[in-house]
C-alpha cells in the first residue's frame, strides 16, 4: 500500500490557549510529515478556536483544519468523536495523533473504534520505517513505527498498523520534545462546517472546575525524586528540604505513590509524567524500568541507594552509596554551607 495523505495532530486546548503535550506531539508529526514528505495538520474543534490557529501554524503545522460550533464548546466525547470521524472520512490522513491527555485518551479510542483502525496507547517514540508480514511476505514502506514499553515496561515493543488508514496513536506528555516556535505562522486555515447537531447532546455540563497542577515538574530544572527507599512519608520531608535548598521540585516513583508517601501527580516514570530536568537526584530508587523511562534522558543523574548493584546506578552520572535518610541532611548541610 502506498502512503497517502497527511500527518494530523488533534489539538486539545483550555481556556484560551492550546495544552503544551499537543504542541509536544506537533513537532514530533513535523518530523514524521518531513520523512513522508508530506504536509503535517493540526486539528482544533471547539467554540471560538479560531483565534488558536495562528499560534498551531507558529509550532510548525502547515494546515490547521477548524471545527466550529456552539454544540462543540464543552468536551463531549460522542460529538467531538463524531465531528472528527467525518472529517477523517473526507480528508483521509495518513497519521492521526494526540497527546495522552486524559482527553486525548478519551477521544482517540473513539475514533479508532468508529473508523475500525488500530491505535497504540501511551507512546514514547514514532518513527516512519518498513515491515514485512512475515506470514505473506508482503512488504509495507513509509509506515508508521509505534513504539512504547510493553509486559511492564520489561520490553520495548515496536507496534504498526499497516493495511488500515490513519495509523493512530497517542503520545505520552513529556516524551516529546517542545518544536521551537517559528516567527512566521504563514500557513493555510480552513474551517470546515461540523457534523454536529443539537440532538447529538445527550448530556448537559451544569458546571466546570479547573483546577491547575500544583506542580509542574515538566518545567522543573531540578527534581529531587524518592522511592520506596525512603521508608516513609516523613522522610520525604528530607528530599522536600532538600528540593527547597536547591531551587526544585519533589517527585516520586510509583511505588512510593502507591506506599502514600506522595501525590500521584508528582510521579515520573511509564505510569507517570517524563521530565529531562538539568539535575535528577534520585533518593532510596531502585532504578525500575519503568522509573527509567520518565527520567533517563535528564542532563545530570545522582543516584543515593544502599545497593551498589542497583539499575539507577546504570544511568547515573555520579552514585553515592548510602542511606538516602543519612546522605540527604549531609547534602542540604554541605550545599548550605558551601551557598552562604
Amino acid at each position: 500500500m502506498e502512503q497517502e495523505g497527511e500527518v494530523w495532530v488533534y489539538i486539545q486546548h483550555q481556556g484560551k490557549d492550546v495544552v503544551e503535550p499537543s504542541l509536544e506531539v506537533l513537532g514530533k508529526a513535523c518530523e514524521l510529515a518531513a520523512a513522508l514528505k508530506v504536509s503535517v495538520a493540526g486539528i482544533l474543534a471547539g467554540e471560538k478556536v479560531d483565534v488558536l490557529a495562528e499560534k498551531v501554524l507558529m509550532y510548525g503545522a502547515q494546515k490547521v483544519y477548524v471545527l466550529q460550533s456552539r454544540h462543540l464548546e464543552a468536551y463531549s466525547p460522542v460529538i467531538y468523536a463524531k465531528a472528527l470521524c467525518k472529517l477523517i472520512r473526507s480528508k483521509r490522513p495518513a497519521i492521526f495523533l494526540t497527546a495522552a491527555t486524559l482527553q486525548g485518551r478519551d477521544l482517540a479510542p473513539r475514533i479508532a473504534s468508529a473508523l475500525r483502525v488500530g491505535l497504540t496507547a501511551d507512546c514514547t517514540d514514532l518513527k516512519i520505517g518498513s515491515y514485512t508480514d512475515h506470514k505473506t511476505r508482503q512488504e509495507y514502506n513509509n509506515i508508521l513505527l509505534q513504539i512504547r514499553p510493553a509486559w511492564g515496561g520489561n520490553i520495548i515493543a515496536t507496534i504498526v498498523s499497516p493495511q488500515t488508514r490513519p495509523q493512530m496513536a497517542t503520545i505520552r506528555e513529556g516524551i516529546m520534545k517542545m518544536p521551537p516556535q517559528v516567527r512566521s505562522s504563514r500557513g493555510e486555515i480552513m474551517h470546515i462546517p461540523p457534523d454536529v447537531q443539537a440532538g447529538d447532546i445527550k448530556t448537559t455540563v451544569l458546571k466546570r472546575i479547573l483546577t491547575g497542577r500544583r506542580v509542574n515538574l515538566k518545567a522543573a530544572g531540578i527534581i529531587v525524586a524518592g522511592g520506596a527507599g525512603m521508608g516513609t512519608k516523613d522522610n520525604f520531608d528530607l528530599l522536600r528540604q532538600l528540593a527547597h535548598a536547591l531551587g526544585g521540585e519533589v517527585a516520586a516513583t510509583r511505588a512510593a505513590v502507591d506506599a502514600g508517601f506522595i501525590d500521584h501527580e508528582y510521579q515520573v516514570g511509564q505510569t507517570g509524567i517524563s521530565v529531562r530536568p538539568k539535575l535528577y537526584i534520585a533518593c532510596g530508587i531502585s532504578g525500575a524500568v519503568q522509573h527509567l523511562a520518565g527520567m533517563q534522558e535528564s542532563g545530570k543523574i545522582i543516584a543515593v541507594n544502599t545497593d551498589p548493584d542497583a539499575p539507577i546506578f546504570s544511568v547515573a552520572h555520579y552514585g553515592i552509596i548510602g542511606d538516602a535518610k543519612d546522605v540527604v541532611p549531609k547534602l542540604i548541610n554541605t550545599y548550605r554551607h558551601l551557598s552562604h
